[in-house]
């Protein structure tokens, strides 16, 4: 019990932000070389058609239901689905990826986006249409571990924190690229809403041929060049997740938990918000799109502030107050149905995704460095799968409060005191565990002798000159502090 005080007022008094100084972001831009650039811009794309994807099902609720016949509140169970398979392809992609490498799991995912987002747009029926949307939710949670990964992994510390909150608002433009899309593509054809789908199927075409024309990441190569070197000491890949479960699952636990609440967050507030401004507020699809633009042109300004801020501040203090700034937000952003719905929508998703573009690099500084990309991916997809029912639970808890129909006779609801309420809840969540978490703020990501040593093997024996041995341990089982670069000499496993 004492030990768990004494961590919580450490916790609560590194809150307190601690100003790093930096450089403006087009000096932080340009510490990137090609190679860099390169692997960023892949891993941003590659994000960006994910979001894409995802949202399709988002701006299109109304019309699905009416092809399956079914309830709008029906159709977002094709949004539960995807959100809670993400955690299988997350497991399976992110083992593959931190053993084989980033590449050859990159393409195999984007090969199943293809597949998959092809076939959704030839269901024939409710069931089948579920039944597509559940294996890509398997699809799209193969890909943010890599993406993320790829992108962030070589790039400069300094520079970290902006580029993560770039990379992060791949999710943002994806949104808004499908909103201007759906705009095009639905019911301006017998198609309805099929084209939408069929068109999503061709960009990854390019990303699977883009990432052939690149290396593995140095971060990976180098890691890969020390597993060899260290073979005869049984540091096999298998071995290196057990003893990083073993030493940092504490951490692992508090990044899943962080991840539910922030993806709450980002679910509860933009999957059924398409729906109440068409249904409850009787927007028209020329104005929805204009709000729904808005919104994202504020996730994607918020998100590469929150990221840039962190890295001055400190990634849990921005998290903080974006998260008391939001809050206050809510009322306007799901009350108001005049013209000023447009700033509420573009302030309260900068701060939602200010939030989000800490989270890539707050991940990947606390995950362990020898399965980076399957911690940051399997704790962002458990998020994704405990949060896989808010639009769902907001659709039905927003039926049981009826409003008059539309001319059309369509029912409507009251979806926006039921989003306000629901959200309220979760930025108490959030707030409670930013405040109790860890933070490794400017970690390194390259892959040291010193570092692995202490990430996957916990005790070492080690040979005195005097002749005599002793086991030591490195690192603190459980410890939130990561290791320094301390050289133990003569070092094996045990």
């Amino acid at each position: 019990m004492s030990f768990i005080l004494e961590y919580l007022v450490d916790a609560i008094k590194g809150l307190k932000p601690t100003w790093q100084p930096t450089d403006n972001p087009i000096k932080l831009l340009a510490q990137l070389n090609r190679k860099q650039w390169t692997f960023f811009l892949i891993g941003f794309c590659g994000w960006t058609w994910d979001a894409f994807d995802f949202f399709t099902v988002s701006l299109t609720v109304q019309p699905i239901a009416k092809t399956f016949h079914k309830t709008n509140a029906d159709i977002t169970w094709g949004i539960g689905l995807v959100l809670m398979l993400r955690v299988v392809g997350a497991t399976i992609f992110g083992y593959a990826c931190d053993r084989y490498g980033r590449k050859w799991p990159w393409v195999v995912n984007q090969v199943l986006f293809i597949v998959l987002e092809m076939a959704t747009g030839f269901t024939q029926t409710f069931s089948q249409f579920l039944a597509v949307r559940a294996l890509f939710g398997i699809a799209m949670g193969g890909l943010y571990g890599n993406a993320i990964g790829t992108a962030l992994e070589d790039a400069p510390t300094d520079a970290r924190g902006l580029m993560s909150g770039i990379i992060q608002q791949g999710y943002a433009f994806g949104y808004l690229l499908a909103t201007v899309f759906a705009r095009a593509l639905v019911g301006t054809t017998s198609h309805e809403w099929r084209p939408l789908y069929w068109f999503g199927a061709g960009p990854p075409v390019l990303l699977i041929i883009w990432r052939l024309m690149l290396p593995e990441t140095d971060v990976f190569l180098e890691r890969r060049a020390l597993r060899k070197q260290t073979s005869s000491l049984g540091s096999t890949f298998a071995k290196e997740m057990k003893l990083s479960f073993q030493h940092h699952w504490l951490v692992f636990i508090y990044m899943a938990l962080l991840l539910t609440g922030a993806s709450f967050m980002a679910h509860g507030s933009q999957d059924l918000y398409p729906t109440m401004l068409s249904n409850q507020y009787q927007f028209s699809a020329n104005r929805v799109t204009v709000t729904q633009v808005v919104a994202n042109l504020g996730a994607m300004m918020g998100g590469t502030t929150g990221g840039f801020m962190s890295q001055i501040v400190g990634r849990r203090f921005t998290i903080l107050v974006l998260c008391i700034i939001g809050g206050a937000l809510l009322y306007p952003y799901t009350f108001v149905s005049n013209n000023g719905i447009l700033a509420a929508a573009f302030f309260e998703q900068f701060c939602v995704q200010g939030i989000f573009g800490v989270v890539p690099v707050h991940l990947m500084e606390l995950a362990p460095s020898s399965i980076r990309t399957f911690a940051v991916g399997v704790a962002y997809h458990i998020g994704a799968l405990v949060s896989s029912a808010s639009a769902t639970i907001e659709a039905t808890i927003g039926e049981q409060f009826p409003l008059p129909p539309s001319k059309e006779g369509v029912k409507r609801y009251e979806y926006g005191i039921v989003m306000c309420i629901f959200l309220g809840c979760v930025y108490g969540y959030n707030v409670i565990f930013t405040v109790i978490g860890p933070e490794a703020r400017g970690r390194e990501m390259r892959v040291t002798e010193e570092d692995e040593v202490v990430d996957i093997v916990g005790k070492v024996v080690v040979h005195e000159d005097d002749g005599t041995d002793h086991i030591e341990t490195i690192g603190e089982k459980g410890a939130i502090e990561y290791p320094t670069k301390e050289v133990v000499e003569h070092r094996e496993t045990v």
